[in-house]
């Protein structure tokens, strides 16, 4: 039985499943609009919501002035980011263009909206996109 295991697997394992994330993140966050498969696009959201959220953050943080402890702080969120998505052209993106967008948004920058089925599998295919 699969209790208290949380997340979808997509039958692979640990390091794939990784990779299909920061590759869809970083996706998403590039073309700022992606297609794939629902289950997927439910479990990018997730992820790509933390990772704009530590942009919004920086933002707020910055926003309270330019002293060494923001800037420290602003620097820490970035690195935070980086760890996982290890791509600085999203991470500038992210820091730069969606903060400024979203940092006076309290969440839900992704929607999630599902197209039908794919044809030759019948997998269900949603577009995941970020808001306004």
């Amino acid at each position: 039985m699969a209790h208290l295991r949380a997340g979808k697997k997509f039958g692979h394992g640990q390091g794939h499943r990784n990779a299909i994330m920061k590759g869809l993140v970083r996706s998403l966050v590039l073309h700022e609009q992606i297609k794939t498969t629902e289950a997927k696009a439910k479990a990018t959201r997730p992820v790509a919501e933390k990772i704009i959220s530590l942009g919004c953050r920086a933002a707020r943080v910055l926003d309270q002035g330019d002293t060494p402890e923001n800037r420290a702080k602003a620097v820490h969120l970035r690195r935070q980011a980086f760890a996982f998505i290890q791509d600085n052209v999203v991470i500038r993106k992210v820091f730069d263009d969606l903060a400024s967008r979203y940092k006076d948004r309290a969440g839900g920058y992704t929607r999630v909206v599902k197209l039908g089925h794919r044809t030759g599998d019948a997998a269900p295919i949603s577009v995941i996109e970020l808001v306004g």
